[in-house]
C-alpha cells in the first residue's frame, strides 16, 4: 500500500514546484527575514580604529552582510530596510562583570542611590524613602523591605545607617538594606531575628558582625560574609508572581541601557535555580552567563548549563573566587594600611582576607584547572593580588597556561609589578575605572592621592599587553555602560577631580572594552562584540555616536534600541 502511494506524493510535490516556479521574479526574491540598517554611522567595532560601513544586513538572527548599500539593496532585494536617522548603530554591549540577578532588586527595590542616581544624602532621607517603598504589594514581593545602593562615604552622616535607623521605618516587617558595594548590608532588629543574630553570634570567617560600643549586641551592620550569604535569601521572589515581576523590571532595565550579554558575576544555588527556571520558560531575552561561587562549583559546573553555547539564552561559563571585600567599605585586603580606618577598627588596619589560608585558595584553583573551567577572581587589595598571583603561579606550574583567560574582577589597589605578574599568567584584567567618580574622592582619604590616583590603571594595563574589560558591577552602580565609558575616559571625581589623568582610555578603546574585549573575555568573540559577516546580529542604536561629541557628552548618550539576534528586545 505504501508503495503506491509513493507516485502519488512525487506529481503532487512536482506539481508544487511548477507553480512556484510560475511566480514572478519579484516573489522569489522577497525576503522578509532579512533587514537592511542604513542612513546613520554604523560603527563596525572589528579593528583597532574605528571602522564604519554604510550598511549591514541581518537574517534569521545573523549579520549576512556589511558593506555599500547599494550591494546590500541588489543583493537582498526584498528585504526590510531601516533608516538609522543619523544615530549611531554598534554591536550590543557585553558587560565585563556586573550580577544580573541583582538587576531586579535595583530597579523593584527602594531606590537608596546617592545623587546623581537618586536622591538619598543622609540617613533621615533614606529612613523616608523605604517609608514611602514599603506599600503592601512591594512588601509582598519578599516578605522584606529592601533596597541596594546606600553608600556611607557619600552620606552627610558619613557612617552606616544601622538597626536602630531601621527601626524608625518598621520594628515589625524584617528590612535590609545593601551597601552600594555589595558586600555590606544593614538590618533592623526583627531582620536580625529572622536570621538568628544575636549576643551569642560569632564573627564567621571571613566576616564581622558589628557590634554596639562597649557589648556584643549586634548593631545591625554585617561585613562581608556576615551579609553575603543572607542577601539572596532576603531578596529572593517569594512566588512565582513576583519572580516574574523580578525578571520583567530587571531584563527590562538592562535591555534599557544597551545589553544584549549580561553576566551573573556570583551565582549561588538559589540564584542559579532562579535563572535555570526562567531561561526553561524561554523568558530571558538577552544572553545570562552565569559564574558560580566556588563553595558550589563542583556540582553546577557539572550540570548541562555548563557549557561554551547557551540555552534559551542561559549557559555557565565558569567559577567565581572572591579573597577579600570592598575598597569603598574598606574591608579590601592591603599590605598598607588604610588611613581613614573603618569603625571598630584599630590603627594599622588593612583590611582582611576572604580566605586566610593558601592552600584553601589553590586547592580551590586546582579543581577548576583540572577540569578547565574558567576563574573570575574577585580581589581589591593588593595583598589579596599578592594571595591570587602566588596562588594561581603554582597551580599553573603543575596544570601550563594554555588558553585559560582567568579573570581578575576589579583590581583596585593593583600595584604596577602586579600587573606585570597578571600578564605573565595570562589573566584579563576587568578593571572597574566607575569608582573614579564615585568614589575616587573617598579613596584619596582612604589611601592617599599618589595611590588613588592608580586605582583601575587600565592605561598601564594595556601598556603591559593585558587583555581588558570595564564594568560596572551592577547593582553596585546603575548599570549604564555609556557612564562607565565616561568614566574611563575623563577620570573625573564627585569634585570634579581628576584621579589619575595618565590612566585614562580614548573612547574607542571603552567601546572596544564592552564590546570585542568582552565577547573575548567570555569566549565568545567568533560570535560576538563586532558587526561582521556570520556573527550574531546583536545590536545597539544610540542617539549620538560617542566618537563625535566632546567627553563630557559622552555620559549622558542614550540607547534608542536593543536588538538581539535580529529582534528588536527594546526600544525608547
Amino acid at each position: 500500500m505504501t508503495k503506491q502511494k509513493k507516485p502519488h506524493a512525487i506529481f503532487i510535490l512536482f506539481i508544487l514546484l511548477i507553480a512556484i516556479s510560475c511566480s514572478t521574479e519579484k516573489e522569489i526574491l522577497i525576503d522578509n527575514e532579512s533587514t537592511i540598517y542604513f542612513g546613520g554611522d554604523i560603527l563596525t567595532m572589528e579593528s583597532d580604529n574605528p571602522v564604519y560601513v554604510e550598511s549591514i544586513v541581518t537574517e534569521s538572527g545573523l549579520i549576512v552582510y556589511t558593506g555599500p548599500l547599494a550591494e546590500a539593496e541588489k543583493k537582498f532585494p526584498g528585504a526590510t530596510k531601516t533608516n538609522l536617522d543619523g544615530k549611531t548603530l554598534m554591536p550590543g554591549f557585553i558587560d565585563g562583570h556586573c550580577h544580573f540577578a541583582g538587576f531586579p532588586g535595583q530597579s523593584v527595590g527602594a531606590q537608596i542611590l546617592p545623587p546623581p542616581d537618586a536622591t538619598v544624602e543622609n540617613i533621615p532621607k533614606l529612613i523616608q524613602v523605604l517609608k514611602d517603598w514599603a506599600t503592601p504589594e512591594n512588601v509582598a514581593l519578599t516578605g522584606w523591605i529592601f533596597g541596594l545602593g546606600f553608600d556611607d562615604s557619600v552620606l552627610e552622616e558619613k557612617r552606616f545607617p544601622n538597626k536602630f535607623d531601621l527601626d524608625k521605618v518598621s520594628e515589625d516587617i524584617p528590612i535590609m538594606i545593601i551597601h552600594i558595594s555589595g558586600h555590606f548590608a544593614s538590618v533592623n532588629s526583627k531582620g536580625l531575628e529572622l536570621l538568628n543574630i544575636n549576643s551569642s553570634t560569632v564573627n564567621p570567617e571571613g566576616g564581622i558582625i558589628r557590634r554596639v560600643k562597649n557589648s556584643q549586641e549586634p548593631n545591625g551592620v554585617l561585613e562581608e560574609l556576615a551579609a553575603i550569604p543572607y542577601m539572596p535569601m532576603v531578596l529572593g521572589p517569594k512566588n512565582e508572581k513576583a519572580m516574574m515581576t523580578f525578571l520583567k523590571s530587571g531584563q527590562d532595565m538592562a535591555m534599557s541601557y544597551g545589553y544584549t550579554t549580561a553576566q551573573e558575576g556570583r551565582a549561588m544555588p538559589n540564584t542559579h535555580a532562579f535563572l535555570e527556571e526562567v531561561a526553561k520558560q524561554e523568558l530571558l531575552k538577552i544572553d545570562i552567563v552565569s559564574y558560580i561561587d566556588y563553595s558550589v562549583a563542583d556540582s553546577l559546573l557539572r550540570t548541562e548549563w555548563y557549557s561554551p553555547s547557551y540555552k534559551n539564552h542561559y549557559r555557565i561559563g565558569g567559577m567565581k573566587i572572591t579573597l577579600d571585600g570592598s575598597p569603598q567599605g574598606r574591608t579590601a585586603w592591603r599590605t598598607q594600611p588604610y588611613l581613614l580606618p573603618p569603625d571598630g577598627a584599630e590603627e594599622g588596619y588593612k583590611g582582611y582576607p576572604a580566605i586566610p589560608n593558601d592552600q584553601d585558595v589553590i586547592d580551590i584553583y586546582e579543581v577548576a584547572y583540572k577540569n578547565q573551567w574558567q576563574i573570575l577572581t574577585h580581589a581589591n587589595g593588593d595583598a589579596a593580588m599578592d594571595q591570587m598571583i602566588r596562588t594561581m603561579s603554582e597551580v599553573q606550574q603543575k596544570y601550563g597556561k594554555e588558553n585559560r583567560r582567568d579573570v581578575l574582577i576589579h583590581g583596585q589597589y593593583v600595584r604596577d609589578d602586579q600587573l606585570d605578574e597578571f600578564q605573565k599568567l595570562g589573566v584579563v584584567a576587568s578593571l572597574f575605572p566607575l569608582h573614579t567618580y564615585y568614589w575616587g574622592d573617598w579613596h584619596a582619604q582612604l589611601i592617599g592621592d599618589s595611590l588613588a590616583n592608580f586605582i583601575s590603571p587600565t592605561r598601564s594595563a594595556l601598556d603591559k599587553n593585558l587583555r581588558i574589560t570595564i564594568h560596572t558591577d551592577a547593582p553596585v552602580a546603575l548599570p549604564n555602560l555609556m557612564r562607565v565609558v565616561w568614566t574611563a575616559t575623563t577620570r573625573v571625581s564627585r569634585s570634579g577631580k581628576i584621579i589619575g589623568k595618565d590612566q585614562r582610555l580614548t573612547v574607542y578603546e571603552a567601546l572596544k572594552c564592552i564590546t570585542d574585549w568582552s565577547a573575548y573575555q567570555h569566549f565568545e568573540e567568533k560570535t560576538k562584540g563586532t558587526l561582521e559577516k556570520g556573527k550574531i546580529a546583536d545590536l545597539v542604536l544610540l542617539n549620538k555616536n560617542p566618537l563625535k561629541v566632546t567627553l563630557e557628552e559622552v555620559k549622558d548618550i542614550v540607547v534608542l534600541e536593543t536588538i538581539k539576534e535580529g529582534e528588536t528586545v527594546f526600544k525608547r
